[in-house]
């Protein structure tokens, strides 16, 4: 039986929110979302630290996933686990056996408010599966291929959640995920190589004379600098495809997503103005360049050539 400061401990992994390059769930938006977006959150977040983290002792999932000790530490199996917990989200929603982690158990009230389907948590799922077995991208493509699991379900959720999915909306969602994704590979390049990953295309470190051993170094020398400055140029384009979203919303959501979009771009920019250097320490924009970015964003949102069916819902 786990006790309440475990499960206190678990849901600690949601004060990660306010370090992200993009806000998760601001004030200004109605309660309900704002709920909603937590409990969306809190499973990426949970998926993350079982795929990627530490596995602090003291945020024990095996036990809150009902894994034995001997396995706390089998990545796949708490994975695993995991979704076998979001199974029970599912069926709980319609009456049966509720979760046993205490952040998929925040996902049921959720479920049953927007009537989410289990296929972008599944995605997420896989993407730290592959996490295990994927530590090198040959190009691009396959990197993309990545993102659509590991990002695009992610704004999916939020469109969901929010009543607001339509295909065209989608599209620009996944062009923007895809796009933040890609930015906080490149903050994090030191990190992951740290933990045996690289997620700069092997295609691309060829092509500009990028070593591994470069990657290792405490600074990065003119070649890294060179190819980090152009991802930093293709994320940017990614997030440019993916504006219109902004104009197609109303209301607190165009703020949201002006939000996630300025979140990118902002994000760009710090590495820019790190010289592009990104393994001296991750860039990350500050406050006030967050605030310019979203402004910025808000005031190109009614972009003209937009086609996009209005707002279903929302405010």
């Amino acid at each position: 039986m786990t006790t309440a400061p475990t499960e206190e401990r678990a849901r600690e992994l949601l004060t990660k929110a306010g370090r992200e390059n993009f806000p998760v769930a601001p004030r200004f938006l109605p309660r309900a979302w704002r709920d909603d977006l937590m409990a969306v959150y809190g499973f990426a977040r949970l998926v993350d630290d079982v795929g990627d983290g530490d596995l602090d002792p003291d945020v024990p999932h095996a036990a809150l996933l009902g894994l034995p000790p001997a396995r706390a530490a089998d990545r796949l199996a708490l994975l695993d686990a995991v979704e076998d917990d979001l199974r029970r989200v599912f069926d709980s929603a319609r009456g049966g056996t509720p979760p046993r982690h205490p952040l998929l158990r925040d996902l049921i009230p959720t479920v049953r408010r927007t009537g989410l389907d289990p296929g972008p948590f599944t995605d997420l799922i896989e993407a730290n599966r592959l996490d295990q077995r994927v530590h090198r991208y040959a190009d691009q493509e396959q990197l993309l291929r990545y993102c659509e699991l590991s990002a695009n379900p992610v704004g999916r959720l939020v469109l969901a959640v929010t009543g607001t999915a339509t295909p065209e909306r989608e599209r620009c969602s996944d062009a923007v995920c895809t796009a933040l994704q890609l930015i906080e590979h490149l903050q994090d390049t030191a990190q992951d190589l740290a933990r045996g990953r690289i997620y700069l295309p092997a295609a691309d470190l060829r092509r500009f004379r990028v070593s591994e051993a470069d990657l290792a170094a405490p600074s990065a020398n003119a070649s890294v600098r060179t190819l980090v400055a152009y991802q930093t140029e293709r994320a940017r384009r990614l997030l440019d495809q993916g504006a219109p979203l902004v104009g197609s919303v109303r209301g607190r959501l165009r703020l949201l997503l002006a939000g996630f979009v300025g979140g990118g771009r902002a994000a760009a920019r710090a590495i820019a103005d790190a010289g592009f250097d990104v393994l001296a320490g991750p860039p990350r924009p500050t406050r006030r360049r967050l605030l310019y970015a979203t402004g910025s964003t808000l005031g190109t949102a009614g972009i003209p050539g937009w086609t996009g069916p209005t707002q279903r819902r929302g405010t």
